[in-house]
């Protein structure tokens, strides 16, 4: 997309004022049963974006141009960047405690099975689904899992149909639900809180961002430690995640419909296919490390929108600044790293592994750059990212919604719910 679409003011000035307005409305805590349900600035960042998204209602059509919704997209994962370094800044001065909780952040990635503990069985016996369950249900369904199910089965498949199914399900609700479960779970005080923050670690940076935060603001008193293990964790997903869910939960995944499915044939649902007749993908969008002067511009405008959006709930703009361009820096290396480095890691890794490494605590000057990044508020540079994935909703998404049917948005949360639960459950027992 070309640099002045991205650059576009409109867009970036619509996210400053969701921005401002959703800090301003502040955090809600609604009681429900024996827990508390947090309603975050995040959430109302996202709802106000997809209110004002052209592809969504008309009125707003009228007044904002599709182009604004076109260059939200790109911006979201350039947007999550300096939260991730934000988030590495936690991990470097806990670094002796996350050692200690090893065992727990390597064992509870077998959480990450629990995807299909509660889904598939409720898909294949309630809902009389086929083996698009396999693809909705073997993982969280991000990016690299449609890798794994495109390479296997095909797009075009029930298996592919299933997998885009709980892919669009979590591009529009996914961040949402695991902040509002991550909230209510820490307010049962049932499991250990930094249980609860490695279970975050799904390996969506959008996700792990409200999970986290809503996790740290349950707690604001061990709030640091809480991101230290969220952050953790998500780079141990990072490690080992694809593997885990090509080698073991894909192979669980069949074995558990077939034992549960027999013989029985279904007819898959959801179909969101081409003009051609044939099943939908994932565009193919460029990668934010391939142009580094054009990421480098995007990515400052976004820094730009997050020290705004900070005023309201962190530090004033002159006290937020330094934290802001040292987050830029750290989040512009690692994209460096990432493009030249001769192995692949996700651009998130890296720019979370260069924050870790420039706050160990033995590192000189680390405790400068530690204090100048406590005026950056977590939660006001979260909630931009919502803002713009709210005005980045497009018609695809939208349709492949529709077509993706009632049953596969309930069995996609129950997926979200499944691993959540089962990370943070053996993340407790083994602490």
């Amino acid at each position: 997309m070309p640099l002045s679409k991205l650059l576009d003011w409109r867009l970036h000035a619509l996210v400053i004022l969701i921005s401002l307005l959703s800090e301003a409305i502040g955090i809600l805590r609604v009681p429900m049963g024996p827990g508390t349900l947090l309603l975050l600035p995040l959430l109302y960042a996202f709802i106000i974006g997809v209110m004002i998204n052209p592809n969504v209602t008309r009125l707003a059509g009228r007044v904002i141009p599709a182009s604004v919704s076109q260059a939200a997209g790109p911006l979201i994962l350039l947007s999550i960047m300096p939260f991730i370094a934000r988030f590495g800044s936690t991990i470097g001065p806990a670094i002796n405690d996350l050692i200690s909780a090893g065992p727990a952040l390597i064992l509870q990635e077998l959480g990450n099975l629990g995807t299909m503990l509660i889904a598939l069985p409720i898909a294949v016996l309630v809902f009389k689904m086929g083996r698009e369950s396999i693809g909705a249900t073997y993982s969280i369904a991000r990016e690299p899992n449609i890798a794994v199910i495109s390479d296997k089965y095909g797009l075009k498949g029930p298996e592919g149909i299933g997998v885009m199914g709980t892919y669009v399900v979590g591009t529009m609700f996914g961040t949402l639900w695991f902040a509002l479960m991550a909230g209510y779970f820490a307010s049962l005080d049932i499991l250990d809180p930094r249980a609860l923050a490695m279970a975050c670690g799904v390996g969506s940076g959008s996700m792990v961002a409200a999970c986290s935060a809503a996790v740290a603001e349950s707690l604001p008193g061990m709030r640091d430690e809480l991101l230290a293990f969220a952050g953790a964790s998500n780079l141990m997903t990072y490690a080992t995640g694809l593997y885990l869910t090509l080698f073991i939960a894909l192979p669980i995944a069949e074995r558990f419909y077939t034992f549960l499915a027999g013989k029985r044939q279904v007819k898959p649902v959801g179909a969101q296919v081409t003009s051609t007749g044939e099943a939908a993908s994932t565009p193919q969008e460029e990668r934010p490390e391939q142009d580094l002067a054009k990421t480098a511009a995007v990515l400052a405008a976004a820094c730009a929108v997050a020290w705004i959006a900070n005023t309201i709930n962190g530090a004033g703009l002159v006290a937020a600044l330094p934290g802001i361009v040292i987050l830029y820096a750290m989040s512009m290396l690692g994209l460096v790293i990432t493009r030249y480095a001769p192995f692949y890691l996700p651009a998130v890794a890296w720019v979370s592994l260069v924050s870790i490494m420039l706050t160990l605590p033995w590192l000189p000057g680390s405790a400068w750059i530690i204090d100048q990044l406590s005026s950056v508020n977590f939660l006001a540079i979260v909630t931009p990212v919502l803002a713009y994935a709210g005005l980045a909703l497009s018609q695809r998404e939208l349709g492949m919604f529709r077509q993706a049917g009632w049953k596969l948005v309930i069995i996609a949360l129950l997926v979200f719910t499944g691993t959540f639960i089962s990370s943070a459950v053996i993340a407790h027992l083994v602490l």
